[in-house]
């Protein structure tokens, strides 16, 4: 291959590697997009009336606002309460339901009680550490969540003693960041120097 192949292909592969985060994000877009068209055609569908469909929508998103501000100030709402007391009397439908309840509060940092830690882990093999979230303690004992790169929400889930495990001072976000980027996008790293030595 000429020098001037190889160049205009570094070149290409720069290009598609800058435009692979615009697409991604577009393509999100695009599809948040498309539910919503889905769902406001839905209702007028119905009702074959803008006026109906925006009074819709404005009453749906003052519930919701209030629904929030019930839960914020109260810590539970009595219609979210009624729902969940009906779904945890249907098989398998309550135990799907309370893990992505528990799964989503501990993400969106409603749930008191689940820990909102970040540790760092020998995974999957001593010697090579991997950033965990915290989502529950038996005495000495951590369960860990390890995402995947560069999707977070896959991964595993294990049982270590706390004594495997060094502590973090990045928060969720920062973690979820750190997984996302592929560990371009780390803002601890000071923090691998605490790491133990082979």
């Amino acid at each position: 291959m000429s020098d001037t192949l190889k160049k205009m292909f570094n070149y290409f592969m720069i290009g598609v590697l800058a435009v692979i985060p615009i697409v991604i994000t577009l393509e999100i877009m695009i599809f948040i997009k498309d539910r919503l068209s889905d769902l406001i055609g839905t209702v007028y569908a119905v009702a074959d009336n803008y006026l109906y469909t925006l009074m819709v929508f404005g009453v749906s998103i003052a519930i919701l606002v209030w629904i929030g501000h019930k839960i914020v100030k109260d810590g539970r709402y009595w219609v979210i309460a009624t729902f969940d007391n009906f779904i945890g009397r249907i098989p398998v439908l309550n135990t799907i339901y309370r893990v992505i309840k528990k799964v989503i509060n501990m993400f969106s940092g409603h749930d008191k009680a689940a820990a909102k830690e970040v540790v760092y882990v020998e995974w999957p093999k001593e010697g090579a550490w991997m950033a965990a979230y915290v989502t529950n303690r038996f005495d000495d004992k951590y369960v860990l969540f390890i995402p995947t790169s560069p999707n977070p929400t896959s991964g595993y889930t294990t049982i270590v003693s706390k004594s495997k495990v060094v502590r973090s001072t990045m928060n969720i976000e920062e973690a979820s960041s750190l997984i996302i980027s592929v560990g371009v996008d780390f803002s601890k790293v000071s923090e691998i120097a605490a790491l133990p030595k082979d």
